[in-house]
């Protein structure tokens, strides 16, 4: 019997070979679902079958009991073997314990002993913790005795050492959960040995190692000492408090001195030497010496996601003994440079030179617009707000962490770009410093009163830079892509044109021109065109008058240039709002006896702006109207005045009253 997958299992063979079923009943039984087979035999590994006890029908449990009259001891000895599994904490234990015993009697068979008796007691904790096992195994109650026996049953397999006696065994178990790995050395190696370096000294020596001036071991190792002794002060640099050296003293009040080896064992512990780095190292290096980093792969599709990252040329000028900048688009499933810039300083113009290069490819080959860029914050954090806004330009922007270079793509291609081509088509490519001896160039040093100072062995000018790098670029781009299993014979920009993501949006070249194009305020002259970049540039049509505001002709006007900086798109708008996409229509030669072909179109174009001028006027033209002035109306006559008749009194004498008759026009 035996455990597989936390079943109880008996092979095929055991149940034929006992008397417990013929090989037909079992054939039968397999094939009607009768039966549990967890796992079949036959197979390249040559497994047996093994069948999950519990699934057997009752009669042949009957007959499996004569074959195992104990199952509970059966089974409890497969759960072991199954659960077994060595300790490798308890190697990194007892190794370590070993090194640092100072005992010539500790050899590799020690180790070997007490990582075994770990291992046993682990498997026999996790039946413990295990209530489910154990009420297969032996019921409700966990049953010492029947544990212990199975142990020492299972001696000759492992060769543990652990004590037959079910109440020593189960002391041994109790101290183990107790007081860990150190229990089970042996006494003759003084067990005070695995308890002399306690957390809180450890944490002492690492604290010491991890001093700003990174003492070496030997340093940590004299400075512990000498602290213990009292000859030094540790303190505590946030609240100045001192450290007692009275608490680092053995039971009879000796100091607790350490030796070397000791010291040397608890720092090149895997665990200190990330503590330590983390104390001494600032967050750059920390982040990519010891940081865990995210396992990416790259866009199925072309322009999927492109990545932006600058370098320096590897070759110096001849006037300023300094290396151009340079500014590389790498599209990154096809790994191809899409975009590219130079300039003598590290600004802004070289990243927008940079975005026009990837435009004017683009705009040549018809592409579509990138779905994603991947910026840094240096010189990009600018246009967070603009351009760079994911939804204004591109659906997504990332951008990177500062001083992550680990972070972008395009930082292992300038990698790639520098030892698959520049190394092999240049001299002097690399540094003097370098580890490599294939980058290591040769340096004079120039002993002048600064002493750091060096002289390259050539130098170049800067159009000799720049084109060999563009040559350098072009070539980078037909090289086989690295990953040739999945572009078999496929260089970088055939990859490049064949994958091109299906889902990608059209261009907004207004934006593009807005944002990385030239840029001059103008005005519309004559209801018809601006002058921009020394030309004039026609509106499309006149009705985009109505789109300017009253009275205001000033528009800006952004255009976007090719390779030899001739305006291509010119938009003009007002107050941030989008006017017009103007023309070039040109101009034509009005000597008749000099036209061309090419000017007689030209005049053709113009008097078609002209005609299409006189019929939006002529569509829209004002109907006339006369105007005089309004005449007063005539005002109605008044009434006569109403007479009434006098009135006379009681007393016979005459009261002289008064009416109030209304003006009716009073009101008005």
């Amino acid at each position: 019997m035996e455990y597989h997958d936390n079943r109880l299992c008996i092979s095929m063979r055991e149940l034929v070979d006992g008397g417990v079923m013929t090989v037909s009943n079992y054939k039968q039984l397999s094939a009607r679902g009768r039966i549990d087979v967890v796992r079949r035999g036959g197979g390249s590994a040559n497994n047996y079958a093994l069948i999950a006890v519990s699934s057997l029908p009752d009669t042949y449990q009957e007959k499996l009991k004569t074959l195992y009259p104990d199952p509970s001891m059966e089974v409890l000895l497969a759960w072991l073997d199954a659960n077994y599994e060595v300790d490798q904490a308890a190697v990194a234990y007892f190794n370590d314990w070993r090194n640092r015993s100072g005992h010539d009697h500790a050899t590799d068979a020690h180790v070997k002993e007490y990582v075994t008796n770990a291992s046993v007691l682990n498997a026999c904790i996790k039946l413990y913790n295990n209530a489910r096992a154990i009420q297969k195994t032996m019921g409700q109650k966990y049953d010492w005795n029947m544990m212990s026996q199975a142990v020492e049953g299972y001696r000759m397999k492992t060769g543990h050492t652990l004590p037959a006696s079910m109440l020593r065994f189960r002391r041994k178990v109790n101290e183990y959960r107790r007081e860990g790995y150190r229990c089970l050395i042996s006494g003759k190696f003084g067990n005070q040995l695995s308890r002399k370096v306690s957390y809180r000294t450890m944490r002492l020596i690492w604290s010491i190692a991890a001093l700003p001036n990174q003492p070496f071991n030997t340093s940590v190792w004299e400075m512990y000492n000498s602290f213990v002794c009292g000859e030094l002060d540790v303190y505590d640099p946030e609240t100045g408090e001192l450290y007692d050296p009275k608490k680092w003293t053995d039971k009879n009040g000796e100091p607790l001195s350490l030796s070397e080896s000791t010291i040397a064992n608890y720092l090149n512990r895997p665990d200190a030497r990330l503590f330590i780095a983390k104390q001494q190292n600032s967050y750059t290096t920390f982040m990519h010496e010891q940081m865990p980093h995210v396992h990416r792969h790259a866009p199925e599709f072309s322009f999927s996601k492109i990545s932006f990252d600058d370098r320096d040329l590897p070759r110096k000028l001849k006037d300023t003994k300094a290396r151009p900048k340079a500014y590389y688009a790498y599209d990154v499933a096809s790994q191809c440079v899409v975009g590219y810039a130079y300039n003598r300083n590290k600004n802004v113009d070289l990243v927008a030179d940079c975005f026009r290069s990837m435009f004017r490819l683009i705009e040549r080959k018809g592409w579509s617009c990138p779905a994603q860029v991947e910026v840094e914050n240096h010189l990009m954090s600018q246009w967070k707000d603009s351009f760079l806004k994911a939804g204004v330009l591109f659906p997504f922007v990332r951008f990177c962490a500062p001083m992550n270079s680990q972070e972008k793509y395009a930082e292992p291609m300038n990698g790639a770009k520098k030892r698959r081509v520049e190394h092999r088509n240049h001299l002097g490519i690399g540094r003097f410093y370098a580890k490599n001896r294939h980058y290591r160039t040769e340096a004079k040093k120039v002993f002048d009163e600064k002493n750091d100072t060096y002289e390259d062995k050539q130098y170049y000018s800067w159009d000799e830079l720049i084109a060999d790098d563009i040559r350098d670029i072009r070539e980078f781009n037909d090289t086989l892509h690295p990953n040739q299993k999945k572009y078999p014979g496929m260089t970088r920009r055939q990859v490049l044109e064949a994958n091109m993501n299906p889902t990608l949006q059209p261009m907004d070249k207004s934006v593009w021109a807005r944002f990385i194009g030239e840029h001059t305020e103008t005005s519309i002259r004559r209801n018809s065109y601006c002058r921009v970049d020394y030309k004039d540039w026609w509106l499309s049509k006149t009705e985009v008058m109505e789109r300017l505001e009253p009275n205001n002709y000033k528009v800006d006007a952004y255009w976007l240039t090719d390779e030899e900086g001739n305006a291509t798109d010119v938009y003009i708008f007002q107050n941030d709002r989008l006017i017009d996409k103007l023309e070039d229509v040109g101009t034509f030669n009005t000597a008749d006896a000099e036209q061309t072909d090419e000017d007689r179109e030209i005049f053709v174009k113009q008097q078609k702006k002209i005609s299409a001028f006189n019929a939006y006027v002529k569509k829209n033209a004002i109907q006339g109207v006369g105007v005089q002035r309004a005449e007063p109306a005539a005002l109605e006559e008044a009434p006569p005045p109403l007479e009434l008749p006098p009135i006379d009194d009681s007393g016979g004498q005459h009261a002289e009253i008064t009416y109030h008759v209304p003006d009716p026009l009073e009101d008005l």
